[in-house]
């Protein structure tokens, strides 16, 4: 497992659904990090998310909730229509702001503020999306001093959001298939 992080962040959106079924599962209970997911959602699909991955990981998988500490060890998954924003005493804190990059919850959204209370201690992940949510946050984690990780576009199934990231930038740290990452993080 990679020491030395405390948190993290993953971002995904079209196609996120199973490539989230199939990175997470991968996890070992007793991870030392807490992990945080924000995945664009239908408005009423975030139970249904919480519930599926709960019946398929090792890691408890909860949706966080506002001025929620944030425990190693837990899946945390943005509720949908809030932003998700981790504050810097590394709590949760919900928004119903305005939505960013269409999007709401926002990958960027959570992204800044995790690179802003974790700095190099944070790793983040994006995966297969249609948009570029997540590429600005992504950067802000690896000029942070953060691990970033994103999946190869020719292996997401909607490649413009890792694309993006890859672009954003300049070349994360890691680019790999999906059915890697997992193994990277153990």
């Amino acid at each position: 497992m990679l020491s030395g992080y405390d948190a993290i962040v993953i971002g995904a959106s079209a196609g996120g659904f199973s490539a989230l079924g199939e990175l997470l599962p991968q996890l070992p209970a007793g991870l030392p990090q807490a992990v945080v997911v924000v995945q664009h959602l239908h408005p009423r699909g975030g139970e249904y998310l919480v519930e599926y991955l709960n019946s398929h990981c090792a890691m408890p998988v909860k949706e966080a909730e506002d001025k929620e500490p944030i425990l190693p060890g837990v899946i945390y998954v943005a509720p949908a229509q809030y932003h998700l924003l981790i504050e810097q005493d590394r709590i949760f804190s919900l928004s119903v702001d305005d939505k960013v990059n269409y999007s709401r919850p926002s990958i960027d959204i959570l992204f800044s503020s995790a690179a802003a209370a974790y700095g190099p201690c944070l790793i983040g992940i994006i995966l297969t999306g249609a948009n570029a949510d997540g590429a600005c946050g992504l950067a802000l984690i690896k000029e942070r001093g953060g691990l970033t990780i994103v999946q190869e576009p020719k292996t997401a199934e909607t490649p413009l959001m890792p694309q993006a990231a890859i672009n954003q930038t300049g070349g994360p740290n890691h680019i790999l298939p999906l059915a890697e990452i997992a193994g990277l993080l153990r």
